[in-house]
């Protein structure tokens, strides 16, 4: 098929409007002067690119800008032709525009996060690729309508297999709603099951984000301290016997946040028995199970047949990277799942069902597992080299655990330490770090998560080697 037609476009990276918008906006331009004609076929985006000099994935989305305005329409297996019926030109007054914040330079290069993988690694192009695939498999009022609050149904049914098969959990896809990443679930969670005047148990050091939704939804926090073994049970069974109306106990028994350290096996029987006989829910957070360096990961406390009451929260983030938004939370309680589906549909309607279906192709082709596999060699190299910098750098001034999986280090200082002068120093360098009252209830720990997934080796060197120096 013919098609003689050629763009003719000057592209301005620095005019404050993207790319894809300019170059969609060019095709309008040439529909409204009747350079192109209703039913006028367009180049391939490949052709485009070419011509264009610019990323395929930049045509892509100027294509479906058309698309969604009506200006072009997409016909299977022949190709993108001009729309018999147009709409009304406006320019682009009708269409948000693409705000760009004034470039700043960022004044830190380092950051030392709280545990986020290195998105360079992540399958973006085999997940780009599916996404485009479910994009123009699906018929466009299929893709457009809404969908199911819980989620995709065939992904809720892989994330369930993979529950049961893997984490050894016993659940079906009518217990488990997909979110748009694992606070979301959280949230949902905590609104779902909490009253106000309620008290809900937390680790502390602990995850703040956590607490804050559990604050924000209308509970008080009671501080379970943590040990080498993780939360300690005593301290649990005092604030039970407080008769406090303790509605829950959030934990990361996995991995401990922020001290990665794994609850013991007696600890997480003694905490299901003592959840049977009070009555609160766990709420276990496994945000960092998928990436192990030992022989297995420990299978969660929500695995446990015995368990009467929990809610298990998971994500994808960690597995692919952390601009995908895709949590889960699951329940052996039919009546909180079913109030965190209508809270849901309240707020959000349903998730990327698209995105969710482009996941599912992944996990079924044996994407996401080749990528696990290849990524956790690749962290457990970087844990590696993290451990080498520490003993060299910071040997007589901290101590630490060898992390048998996850993205992070715990280190705690063998002596008091200002953390203000140190961060301020640090920042001074364009390094930042998580200050240590980021972690605490009350009095800060002396400790420091010291992450190591999304940075480079030259900027773990030169990050722990200053950290060193000014410790």
């Amino acid at each position: 098929m013919l098609r003689p037609w050629q763009l003719e476009i000057q592209l301005e990276p620095n005019s404050g409007k993207a790319i894809y918008l300019q170059i969609a906006d060019a095709i309008i331009k040439d529909i409204h002067s009747g350079r192109l004609k209703a039913g006028d076929a367009l180049p391939g985006s490949r052709n485009l690119a070419q011509l264009l000099n610019v990323n395929r994935n930049t045509i892509v989305e100027a294509l479906n800008v058309l698309i969604n305005e009506e200006w072009v329409v997409s016909r299977e297996r022949k190709g993108i032709f001009v729309s018999t019926v147009l709409p009304a030109f406006s320019g682009t007054k009708n269409r948000p525009p693409a705000i760009e914040k004034p470039v700043t330079p960022d004044r830190y290069h380092i950051h030392f996060d709280d545990g986020h993988p290195d998105s360079k690694i992540a399958p973006i192009t085999e997940l780009a690729r599916a996404y485009r695939q479910i994009f123009n498999r699906k018929a466009r009022w299929q893709m457009m309508g809404y969908g199911d609050e819980y989620g995709d149904t065939d992904f809720r049914k892989a994330i369930v297999q993979m529950l049961n098969h893997q984490k050894g959990l016993d659940t079906h896809e009518h217990a488990i709603c997909i979110t748009r990443g694992s606070q979301m679930a959280m949230y949902l969670a905590t609104q779902c099951l909490i009253e106000k005047g309620d008290y809900v148990m937390v680790e502390n050091p602990g995850y703040k984000p956590a607490w804050q939704t559990v604050e924000n939804a209308g509970a008080k926090l009671l501080p379970v301290s943590v040990d080498e073994d993780g939360l300690i049970i005593e301290e649990v069974i005092a604030h039970l016997r407080s008769r406090k109306k303790i509605k829950a106990i959030y934990t990361t028994p996995h991995r401990q946040y922020p001290t990665t350290v794994t609850l013991s096996l007696q600890r997480r029987l003694a905490l299901v028995k003592l959840s049977n006989e009070y009555g609160f829910t766990i709420i276990e957070d496994d945000y960092d199970n998928e990436f192990c360096f030992g022989y297995r990961p420990v299978l969660p406390i929500s695995s446990f047949p015995e368990l009467k009451n929990y809610i298990y929260i998971g994500t994808m983030s960690k597995v692919v990277a952390p601009a995908l938004r895709i949590g889960y939370l699951v329940s052996n309680n039919p009546e909180l799942i079913e109030k965190v589906g209508a809270l849901r549909k309240i707020i959000d309607v349903q998730g990327d069902t698209i995105m969710e279906q482009a996941v599912l192709q992944l996990i079924k082709d044996g994407t996401i597992k080749r990528h696990i596999r290849k990524a956790t060699h690749h962290y457990k190299a970087k844990r590696d080299f993290t451990a080498t910098l520490l003993e060299k750098q910071l040997g007589d001034k901290v101590s630490y655990t060898l992390p048998e999986g996850g993205l992070a280090f715990w280190i705690t200082l063998k002596k008091d330490t200002n953390w203000s002068q140190v961060l301020g120093k640090l920042k001074a360098k364009g390094i930042r770090i998580i200050p240590p009252d980021n972690y605490s209830i009350d009095i800060p720990v002396n400790g420091l998560r010291l992450s190591y997934g999304s940075l480079s080796e030259e900027h773990l060197t030169e990050g722990i080697t200053l950290l060193g120096k000014y410790l």
